[in-house]
């Protein structure tokens, strides 16, 4: 056996020497785990598609939403699987249409609280994927979440809405994209956004702000919101109670997005001329040295902040006097 194993190794037919035997055993070995990881793609796909069709059956859809929701991450292209499946949309959008009644009065319990919450995640998945969110948009799903997000109370049920309905929401402006912020303008986000922003949670609040962050990130999204000083204002009170509210319970990932949405209200003249009165002291005198002490970014931020606020007035005097030097 020995001599048949060195005679095989030696010669030229079988790779001409001991080094190619293990490089041809490697190849085989490549080609089964590929194909072992297509047959696994295969069967969660099948099994994807098999939960998809049975969101159109009522008796079976609630473990659907359950199942889907808990492996969305591991099944690829499921968005356009939901998007393009026959009443799959309509079926998630029942399931949210369903909850309305009991939102005021508010008696959502916890179990339709997670049910529609399983929904709001697969739109999510929908409202992330490119191929997906163009048509999410122009179908207008959003306007279904607004009622979610127009809600007060305090409770778990209530909180999990609202912080799922505003994951979608943040999932499309993620992408930087016009379009977007036009849709959500015009369909009035912002007050829902601030009201989450005055109370809710702190992850629910950072969600909400870090929309309105992305909002005024885009120029379209600063020019409205400085467009009239109500607007400003709105915007800057609530930025401005939650700056208040960080001094006894401090978050990192919260006061860096509001700093960052002051930040960017400063890129706009007014609004930072405005801002030499409005900005809360406790932005100036070091209160949060400590909460920012390993956030190097966000203290670059704030620096930034001050420094535009400090030089408004001069800025605004220097541009004044080089108009009256321009020539008619």
């Amino acid at each position: 056996m020995a001599n048949l194993q060195q005679s095989l190794s030696l010669n030229p037919a079988f790779g001409g020497g001991p080094a190619a035997q293990p490089q041809a055993l490697t190849g085989v070995s490549t080609a089964a785990v590929a194909a072992a990881q297509q047959a696994a793609k295969d069967r969660k796909m099948a099994s994807a598609e098999q939960l998809v069709l049975e969101l159109g059956n009522t008796d079976l859809r609630e473990n659907a939403l359950l199942e889907l929701s808990k492996k969305r991450e591991i099944f690829q292209d499921l968005a356009p699987l939901l998007w393009n499946s026959f009443g799959t949309i309509a079926a998630l959008l029942q399931e949210i249409v369903s909850i309305y009644p009991v939102l005021s009065p508010p008696t959502l319990t916890p179990a339709a609280s997670n049910r529609v919450c399983n929904a709001l995640a697969l739109l999510q998945c929908v409202a992330s994927h490119p191929d997906t969110r163009i048509h999410f948009l122009n179908a207008h799903i959003p306007l279904y979440l607004y009622p979610f997000l127009n809600t007060t109370s305090k409770t778990r049920p209530f909180e999990y809405l609202r912080l799922t309905s505003l994951g979608v929401i943040g999932a499309l402006v993620k992408v930087d994209d016009t379009e977007v912020i036009n849709f959500l303008l015009s369909t009035e986000i912002i007050p829902l956004c601030l009201r989450t922003m005055e109370m809710g949670s702190e992850l629910s609040k950072t969600v909400a702000t870090f929309i309105v962050q992305k909002i005024l990130l885009d120029d379209v999204g600063l020019r409205y919101i400085c467009a009239t000083a109500e607007r400003f204002f709105a915007v800057g009170r609530v930025l401005a109670t939650m700056v208040a509210s960080l001094a006894e319970q401090p978050s990192t990932r919260l006061l860096k997005h509001i700093i960052r949405c002051y930040l960017r209200l400063s890129d706009n003249p007014r609004a930072c001329e405005a801002l030499k009165s409005c900005l809360p002291e406790m932005l100036r005198d070091g209160t949060f040295i400590q909460c920012l002490r390993d956030d190097p970014t966000t203290r670059r931020w704030l620096q930034q902040l001050i420094h535009n606020i400090s030089t408004a007035g001069r800025v605004s005097v220097l541009q004044t006097g080089l108009e009256h030097m321009m020539p008619n």
